[in-house]
């Protein structure tokens, strides 16, 4: 299942297609399995990203506390229940967490099961156990984005890696949109760096129903 929802998204960029058109749900396709599908994707995304500049002696600079986008500060949960703790951290610190805790959730076969029985694949996808992990997903890739461009934005650019990001958080945020995936809240922080890029969303939207 894995492979074919992925070349339906390769198959329609190669071609020249739009970004709208990859991110639609493609015809008979399950919509939980092509959000848990996307979900492994824009994790390999801001991976790749954020191993660019993993080992830049510059990250040990932030405090508790540093490097977040304005006016906000992205505390890191421990625990569950009642055992539960969030601790103050620093933004790099932030990013290594939500990384490793995201590769848990994937390579956990219970939560993200191997695709070779699709029929206990959709099962669990279907589930709202899930529909709750990919929600909490996406909130945090798209907080390690907006920490990216707060604060380690100039560090890519300079080396070559602006155009890459921009491409990989337009995807992002086209698929979020399309699924309704992030809070208004969670947006707000980076409003001016999402709004253009809804607007583009809605515009190509509107062209291709004419």
């Amino acid at each position: 299942m894995r492979d074919r929802l992925h070349g339906y998204t390769k198959r329609t960029l190669g071609a020249g297609g739009s970004i709208n058109e990859a991110v639609a749900l493609p015809s008979g396709e399950s919509c939980a399995g092509w959000v848990a599908v996307h979900a492994i994707d824009f994790y390999n995304d801001v991976s790749t990203l954020w191993a660019v500049m993993a080992t830049d002696p510059y990250l040990n600079s932030f405090g508790p506390g540093e490097g977040f986008p304005s006016g906000v500060e992205y505390r890191w949960s421990e625990g569950t229940g009642r055992n539960a703790t969030t601790v103050s951290v620093s933004a790099p610190v932030y990013i290594e967490k939500v990384l490793h805790w995201i590769a848990d959730q994937i390579n956990d076969e219970t939560k993200f099961p191997d695709d070779d029985d699709e029929a206990e694949a959709l099962r669990v996808f279907q589930t709202p156990q899930f529909a709750a992990l990919c929600g909490q997903i996406f909130r945090r890739l798209f907080r390690v984005y907006g920490i990216i461009y707060s604060s380690f934005f100039g560090t890519l650019e300079a080396l070559g890696m602006a155009p890459h990001l921009n491409t990989c958080f337009k995807h992002f945020m086209f698929f979020c949109t399309e699924f309704g995936l992030l809070p208004e809240r969670e947006v707000e922080p980076l409003e001016v760096l999402v709004k253009p890029i809804r607007k583009q969303y809605y515009n190509a939207k509107q062209g291709s129903t004419k």
